[in-house]
């Protein structure tokens, strides 16, 4: 059983124009244990979709289910205490780190607020065994975020994270910021904790090597919509949306000899406030044609739990292929 489940869920904003569809209808499961990537270009919505799942954002309409019980209708007072359960490292530790309080009393914080440890002496016992466990240095227990590294402060958002026993945790872009070597060891780091304390992660982020190398499966958003769905394996082996294949042609090879086709994508973005029943990839695809402009795909199995969101891809005797001659 899936500890995470999203069911048609949905997050929409009110603008000027009229309403923004920033999530729509997105379905979702997370095995125990697993790390699913979510991944798309910037404004596609997966950062929206992680707040949404957790709560910190209400849906528009959907359910969101957690360890089989439906979390969706609950108050805040009841997410208050699942937030024991389920937690969020953030893309950029210097602005989700209050300035004004030092690496202990961060970490101490979730302890506090609670009630776990309810003894002074405890947490701070807690708060070095978290320290150590996330590889910070004990000499900066009175530090100030200012006086820490980018890694470093990454670091202290992983232990607050990990302070109340989390076993769940969306990891929201967690290494952008950070130099790639750093970037190495916050991924060991992260993995390490999960094999540890058996956590299952949402990991978002638009860097596909990153992805490649911590998830078991990954979801591909394009505009608020699922456009790809399936384990990491498959995805690499056998990537089928248009726009996936664009963003894994991204990817840099490091080998001078390599040669790979580099997809640019040209068009406009449609607009996601108010979107028309239609593919909303078309403007940009290479194989668009009227059908796609006139009604929306469906993001159908195609095949081994291979979900893809395009009117050109089918299922034939077993065999994927696609539809429009020509095509990759």
């Amino acid at each position: 059983m899936a500890l995470i489940e999203a069911k048609r869920l949905t997050k929409y904003f009110s603008a000027e124009n009229g309403m923004l569809h920033a999530v729509d209808e997105v379905d979702l499961e997370i095995e125990a244990g697993r790390t699913m990537g979510v991944v798309g270009e910037s404004g596609c919505g997966k950062s929206t979709l992680g707040r949404v799942v957790l709560r910190m954002l209400e849906p528009t309409g959907g359910e969101i289910w957690f360890d089989g019980k439906e979390i969706t209708g609950l108050s805040k007072r009841q997410i208050h205490r699942m937030r024991t359960k389920m937690q969020m490292i953030f893309q950029d530790p210097f602005s989700s780190i209050d300035p004004r309080m030092t690496i202990t009393q961060t970490i101490e914080e979730p302890l506090i607020i609670h009630k776990i440890v309810r003894h002074k002496e405890e947490r701070l016992k807690k708060v070095r065994e978290l320290m150590d466990l996330v590889g910070i240095a004990v000499r900066y227990v009175n530090a100030y975020p200012h006086e820490l590294d980018g890694g470093r402060r990454q670091r202290v958002g992983i232990a607050r994270a990990l302070a109340v026993d989390p076993v769940f945790i969306v990891c929201d872009e967690p290494v952008s910021a950070l130099d790639v070597s750093i970037q190495a060891q916050i991924l060991n780091l992260l993995q390490d904790i999960q094999k540890e304390r058996n956590l299952t992660y949402m990991f978002i982020t638009h860097n596909l090597s990153v992805v490649k190398y911590i998830s078991d499966d990954i979801c591909v958003m394009y505009l608020g919509q699922v456009v790809e769905k399936c384990s990491t394996e498959d995805f690499f082996k056998s990537t089928l949306h248009p726009y996936s294949q664009a963003l894994l042609s991204a990817i840099l090879v490091p080998d001078l000899d390599a040669e790979r086709k580099r997809i640019i994508l040209k068009g406009e973005l449609t607009s996601p406030i108010n979107p028309a029943d239609a593919c909303r990839f078309a403007p940009r695809c290479l194989y668009a044609d009227e059908e796609c402009s006139e009604c929306c795909p469906s993001l159908r199995d195609i095949g081994g739990g291979h979900f893809v969101r395009c009117h050109k891809i089918s299922k034939t005797e077993n065999r994927i292929e696609r539809v429009q001659a020509g095509a990759p």
